[in-house]
């Protein structure tokens, strides 16, 4: 049986019954006797309770009688021992009481609030608080467990017991003296001036505003007098609105933004008794008069408010405050501040259960049960359909069947098909579900891999076969596999350098690609990977790049050979300089007309062009050894350096004025510095060359400054990205006819030359990220190239403009 509907049932009334009868009787015997383990007779014990339930309903005779009996047996006393030794051990607790607001958050604290007061001096280890709680606030903290006890209309109440199995275990005795009720009702008002509404059938077409749809008093009471008056809510209204509180309600019905108001009892009389409103200018639709009920009333009366207890509540709990609220008295402060006269027990609540099946509200708003009976007397004509549907149905699938035989064939040559395909592919290919487990794998994946089909299926991919990935001396995770990462996010990935690893243990360098699989809804349901072995192709690769280092370096010798002679004579003059300095100091000496000031200046230009000398052979011997195939920070002015001192006497001997401007900005680029050095020379010896067969001033320009993508966000004085680096100069020109195809190799404009000197240049600058352009320019020929900053590094500031004629 429903505990709504007839109480709780006998099992579950009767620890509760106990319980609620144990502790008052035990606070009784502890105030009488002055000592918690002193004997009470059963007549004292029997009078007090008579006394403090004689205002009670003739029902709880049998129930005081039945607990008296149960007080006697030898169990009640271990009970009471159990419930005093838990009262003295437990901890102080903070329990939350949650209250419907149906005034308004301040209201309810001020109502309320001393009731709590009262429940923390009545159980001293607990302190208890109000939480006031909002019609759709109320499931939910009941569903999360924020609250311990619960205080709201008796609507919500049995919705909540059916979802929730809240427990009540109070009913609350509102007004105060004689006016003192434990049942309330709902009331239907307008203004007095209004002459068009006097009577419920006045409502249609007019703007009604209730409380809240959960609100028992303030709407569901009015919406039963509505349908039993034949009026249907909302639909035959004007409009139907909800204001959230009683108070806000009754003033927008005083202030005329609604024609009608619907609020629950007492609402009215407690405004007019604060002053808010005249009673007087209000009219009672439909109103109701009872003996003992004197308040202003339109529906019949129901239960009022149940104090109810959660289901995750201890009971123990739940029993102390039972008997608290039970014996309160109507004088006590909690009481007068919250407008009641204390509690009763609770009463029977199956009126609002009627109420909300009648209403269809929950938690009766389930369909009624439709039986066949049913079906069959209304709906006829639709069964008959059924059945020859039905014989269709039977017709069809047979036919189905046969298709799904034929499509079974039909799918199993298709495996096999895709089996064939799979097989005779040369790149590796396997599957890969959501689990990270192989689905399948191809004949190719296991000759390269070494590992049998069978072995693989069912196995964790990245255990087995990707388990570390390039550059990482530790097992990779699986979170960093670009194979899972594939089907968490569903986007196809490609990578061109990592490692797999075969039976045997050894590694080998792959690229692979990896693809969502997708089922036919659409859905991820894995990926595939497919594989190449890459090491043949890298050894390729490696030997390729041996090929043009060294066809670099000879360039290099090619080009100092053509340089011998202008290298010569700069090495010459300052040989010479030492050689007939020394020569004089020698006759100084020998005249005996030298002096140790002569011969420290004699000495001083001897080591100047010594060193002159040795730092020709420096730039010499790096310029032709073989370089570092490591990147390394180097000074743009050392690269520019470099250059000159190698093409000193060449520029000389042409007239050619060469010109250094760099930057402030620029500072060190990391690149190989054998290979710039090899470009930048190239690129200047064939701009004096083509200087040399024309007329007039020849200049030559090395220009070095950031891009200028790059100086909208640097930081003042300090590049960030790329170093533009460019070789102008005011010759002839490159014609147009040569312009397309002027880096590819064996394409020369001299008559004696080999036409690699570009090609090669171009490729050195490829390596370093950047690409050899000609570039336009008023006269005369411009390359540019871009090289990569060396960032967080920096050297001593060099001046912004150098300028050197030979």
């Amino acid at each position: 049986m429903h505990a709504g509907h007839a109480g709780l049932p006998f099992t579950e009334a009767l620890p509760r019954l106990r319980a609620f009868l144990i502790n008052p009787l035990q606070r009784i015997r502890s105030k009488r006797l002055g000592c918690r383990r002193a004997r009470l007779s059963t007549d004292c014990i029997a009078g007090h309770f008579a006394r403090r339930l004689a205002c009670q309903l003739p029902v709880l005779a049998a129930t005081l009688a039945f607990g008296l009996i149960l007080w006697l047996g030898p169990t009640t006393r271990l009970q009471i021992a159990s419930a005093q030794a838990l009262d003295e051990s437990a901890a102080p607790l903070q329990i939350e009481i949650g209250v419907l607001s149906h005034r308004g958050d301040r209201v309810t604290q001020l109502q309320w609030g001393p009731t709590a007061d009262y429940l923390t001096q009545a159980l001293p280890r607990h302190c208890f608080r109000i939480l006031p709680l909002a019609f759709d606030e109320v499931e939910g903290a009941v569903a999360r467990g924020r609250i311990h006890f619960l205080l709201a209309n008796p609507a919500m109440y049995v919705d909540l017991e059916v979802r929730h199995r809240i427990s009540r275990i109070a009913t609350m005795r509102n007004g105060s003296g004689e006016q003192a009720r434990n049942r309330f009702g709902g009331v239907i008002f307008s203004r007095v001036d209004r002459g068009d509404i006097s009577r419920l059938s006045d409502l249609r077409g007019k703007r009604v505003l209730a409380v809240d749809p959960h609100s028992l008093g303030g709407f569901l009471m009015q919406l039963e007098v509505l349908r039993r008056a034949g009026i249907e809510a909302p639909r035959s209204l004007a409009a139907l609105d909800f204001a959230g509180i009683h108070d806000a309600v009754v003033l927008a019905v005083r202030d005329g933004r609604a024609d009608v108001g619907m609020v629950r009892t007492d609402i009215l009389e407690r405004m007019a008794n604060q002053g808010a409103i005249r009673l007087s200018d209000f009219r009672v639709l439909a109103p109701r008069t009872m003996a003992e009920f004197p308040l202003l009333l339109s529906t019949p009366l129901y239960p009022e408010w149940p104090f109810s207890t959660l289901q995750s509540t201890p009971s123990w709990l739940a029993q102390q405050v039972a008997v608290a609220l039970l014996q309160m008295p109507p004088d006590e402060p909690a009481a007068l501040a919250g407008g009641y006269s204390g509690w009763s027990v609770p009463l029977d609540y199956q009126p609002v259960h009627q109420l909300l099946q009648a209403l269809h509200r929950p938690p009766y708003d389930q369909p009624e049960a439709f039986t066949l009976g049913d079906a069959l007397q209304r709906y006829w004509p639709g069964v008959l359909l059924g059945v020859l549907a039905l014989l269709l149905l039977l017709v069809l699938t047979g036919r189905l069947q046969a298709l799904n035989a034929r499509l079974n064939r039909a799918k199993s040559r298709l495996e096999q098909s895709q089996e064939l395909i799979l097989n005779s592919v040369a790149e590796g290919i396997y599957g890969v579900d959501l689990c990270g487990r192989t689905t399948f794998v191809n004949k190719a994946a296991e000759q390269i891999t070494g590992w049998d089909r069978h072995q693989l299926i069912g196995c964790n991919q990245h255990q087995v076969l990707h388990r570390q990935h390039r550059g990482s001396a530790i097992q990779g995770a699986d979170e960093d596999c670009p194979v899972y990462a594939t089907f968490r996010d569903q986007r196809s990935r490609f990578v061109d350098d990592d490692l797999f690893w075969r039976r045997d243990g050894s590694s080998f360098p792959v690229e692979y690609s990896t693809t969502p699989i997708r089922d036919e809804r659409g859905k991820t349901v894995g990926s595939v990977v497919v594989f190449r072995d890459t090491t043949e192709r890298r050894e390729a690769a490696a030997r390729i790049q041996r090929l043009q280092t060294e066809q670099a370096r000879v360039a290099r010798l090619s080009t100092l050979g053509e340089m011998a002679s202008g290298i010569a004579h700069e090495l010459n003059q300052p040989l010479t300089a030492i050689s007939t300095n020394a020569r004089a100091s020698i006759r100084l000496i020998e005249d005996s007309r030298c002096n140790m000031e002569c011969c420290s200046q004699v000495m001083a230009k001897i080591a100047d062009q010594a060193e002159r000398a040795g730092e020709i052979i420096r730039h010499i011997r790096r310029f032709v050894r073989k370089e570092d195939p490591v990147t390394a920070p180097v000074a743009v002015v050392d690269l520019f350096d470099t250059v000159q001192v190698l093409l000193q006497q060449e520029a000389r001997q042409h007239a050619v004025e060469i010109q250094c401007e760099i930057d402030p900005a620029v500072d060190l680029v990391l690149v190989q510095r054998t290979q710039i050095e090899q470009v930048i020379l190239n690129l200047a010896r064939n701009a004096i060359e083509a200087m040399a067969e024309t007329h007039g001033p020849h200049r030559l320009r090395l220009m070095a400054h950031p891009s200028q993508t790059q100086r909208l966000g640097q930081e003042p004085g300090r590049p960030c990205g790329d170093i533009i680096v460019r070789i102008e100069d005011s010759g002839p020109g490159i014609a147009d006819t040569i312009q397309g195809r002027l880096f590819e190799p064996f394409t020369t404009t001299k008559a004696r030359g080999l036409g690699l000197g570009l090609s090669i240049s171009a490729g050195i600058v490829e390596t370093h990220g950047g690409k050899l352009m000609l570039s336009e320019t008023e006269a005369g020929a411009c390359f540019e190239f871009s090289l990569p900053v060396a960032e967080g590094q920096s050297r001593p500031k060099h001046k912004e403009s150098q300028a050197h004629e030979y």
